[in-house]
């Protein structure tokens, strides 16, 4: 497919031999209003290099200018603009897509190298509720974007897996745990005994200390306390397993902050020898007041470990095992101190890799009533919030007498997307209020929308009464409709690309929500199954480019496309 941006420049370089290729292509822009052109060339610039006014710059570059990929090309005020030949231009564009298919929009451009992504991390032993989605379907969208992108990637769930929390759940256990009725309802029983010890702590402080002294039993590889930690890990991670299964996640590691505690005493002896820590108060610390942030406690008095010097081991195991390129942690925004803090201790230790380590922050969710509490018990559960968009989209599709033999696939398909596409719609990093009612919402501009757009173009290909081919007449399809869903289409390779460098798969989402609504209105204003075998030839071509461009979208960040709705 012609980048037309990069034909433009090669064009430019010609005539303005000053300047480098470079600095045209990034001159180059994309008018504001299509009246002014599909590209635009300002020639500011050149008035001190040309000693010319740029209007008068602008019209002498655009009489010279002859090239059968443009309609025309004609100056206004001090711009060159462009208009591109849109049968030329829809012939490339969907030629590209009907031959690419589900690859249309896939690159090379990472070359294999490896790409960490660390996304979701729940914590064992607690809910996995509605705040963990936004981690989880963000971060799976970067995956899948830098997968298409020729990256080798790694998703890892660095779980919550270790810490004092799990002394104050063994404490909790202790007393008012009871093994069967956990193994029957395990998160919410855990949650309640978890709960119980904070609320209890504060009437009796020991519990704390006890708490920490169990932590470090744990730490120490105590029998009794290991064997309750991992029963707590194994009964949790059968607990997620359903929710990343609606959601069709899945991870290459679950190597979460346990799987770094033999590997801590090799860092700190590093972080000595370099002098990067010291001594306060019994504990050790990295003094960052040079560098404008507080101190970060590395170990506790009583020679506990704490999430970063997790976090460091992490950081180096993942070097030294896979080579990264990249090593990206899709974490809350709250965590924003925490991995300067971390990325620097890094630099400070002499590693010349801490600049390949990024942390993708996001907003938080709370609930309409207040903040979320795992303390005070105060969750929605994001299995319960996935089954009722599930059960809702079920009611419409009955309403509406949908086959029946259809309404359960649907519904999932649906129902999971809904949740998933708000999640991905809007920056990542809003905060926001979670609404059940919102979420569920098939007003406007949503996933059901969306979806329902893909299974309308692949109803038309169905109805269509001859085989899909290339051998048409473009022209058909210069009509304003065609032509700006084209464009849009033609956009989307470097929507992705985007969506890779700024870490935002929500570019991906509102770039298929624009060509949903640009299909819909050609679909209105051009009947595509018309008597014209030539007609219809041209504009099923098109219907199918945008359904399976679409399809590609909605797959990157996570969402089927069903085929009927």
């Amino acid at each position: 497919m012609i980048d037309y941006k990069e034909k433009i420049a090669e064009i430019l370089k010609d005539k303005v031999s000053q300047l480098e290729s470079k600095e045209i292509l990034e001159m180059i822009e994309v008018p504001p209003d299509p009246q002014m052109g599909d590209y635009a060339f300002p020639c500011f610039r050149l008035a001190k290099i040309l000693r010319k006014a740029p209007p008068m710059i602008a019209k002498e570059i655009a009489e010279e200018i002859h090239s059968d990929l443009f309609k025309k090309v004609e100056s206004t005020n001090a711009y060159v603009n462009f208009f591109m030949n849109k049968t030329l231009f829809i012939e490339d564009v969907l030629k590209e897509v009907y031959e690419k298919k589900e690859d249309f929009g896939k690159t090379n451009i990472g070359k294999g190298r490896k790409v960490i992504v660390e996304f979701s991390s729940v914590n064992i032993a607690k809910p996995f509720h509605i705040g963990h989605i936004r981690s989880t379907v963000i971060g799976s969208a970067i995956n899948n974007i830098y997968k298409f992108l020729g990256f080798d990637t790694v998703s890892i769930n660095h779980l919550g897996d270790y810490g004092t929390q799990f002394g104050k759940l063994i404490v909790a256990y202790k007393l008012w745990g009871d093994k069967e009725t956990i193994e029957n309802n395990p998160i919410p029983e855990l949650l309640r005994i978890y709960v119980k010890f904070h609320e209890v702590a504060e009437e009796k402080p020991e519990l704390e200390d006890e708490a920490r002294a169990w932590f470090l039993k744990l730490e120490n590889n105590d029998e009794e306390a290991v064997q309750l930690w991992k029963w707590f890990r194994d009964i949790s991670l059968k607990e997620f397993a359903r929710v990343y299964k609606m959601l069709g996640i899945e991870f290459d590691s679950y190597a979460g902050e346990s799987f770094y505690s033999d590997k801590m005493p090799k860092v700190l002896t590093r972080m000595r020898e370099k002098g990067v820590m010291k001594e306060s108060d019994g504990a050790e610390i990295v003094d960052l007041e040079s560098f404008g942030m507080p101190p970060a406690l590395i170990t506790k008095k009583d020679g506990s470990s704490l999430y970063i010097t997790r976090d460091l081991a992490a950081a180096i195991y993942r070097k030294d095992h896979y080579n990264f390129y990249k090593n990206i942690y899709v974490v809350g925004s709250q965590q924003n101190l925490h991995f300067q803090q971390w990325r620097k201790i890094i630099e400070l230790m002499g590693y010349d890799w801490s600049d390949d380590c990024i942390h993708v922050p996001f907003g938080m969710v709370s609930l309409e009533e207040g903040t979320m509490s795992t303390r005070k018990g105060r969750i929605v559960f994001l299995e319960d919030v996935l089954k009722k968009a599930v059960d809702q989209t079920k009611d419409i599709i009955m309403e509406k007498n949908v086959n029946a033999d259809l309404v359960e696939e649907i519904a999932r398909q649906v129902g999971i997307g809904a949740v998933v596409f708000q999640e991905l719609s809007n920056n990542r990093i809003k905060d926001y209020a979670f609404s059940l009612e919102k979420t569920l919402s098939f007003e406007g501009e949503t996933g059901p929308y969306v979806q329902y757009t893909h299974a309308r173009a692949s109803s038309i290909l169905r109805n269509a009464d001859q085989t899909l081919k290339t051998d048409v007449d473009y022209h058909i399809l210069s009509e304003e409709s065609a032509y700006e869903l084209c464009k849009l289409i033609y956009h989307f390779p470097k929507v992705i690309m985007e969506a890779a460098e700024k870490y935002e798969p929500s570019v991906v989402t509102r770039h298929i929500i624009d060509i949903a609504q640009a299909f819909n209105k050609f679909y209105h204003d051009q009947h595509i199954l018309v008597e014209d075998e030539g007609t219809q030839s041209a504009r099923i071509l098109l219907a199918f480019a945008a359904k399976q461009v679409i399809a590609n979208g909605l797959g990157l960040i996570g969402i089927e496309a069903p085929e009927r709705m």
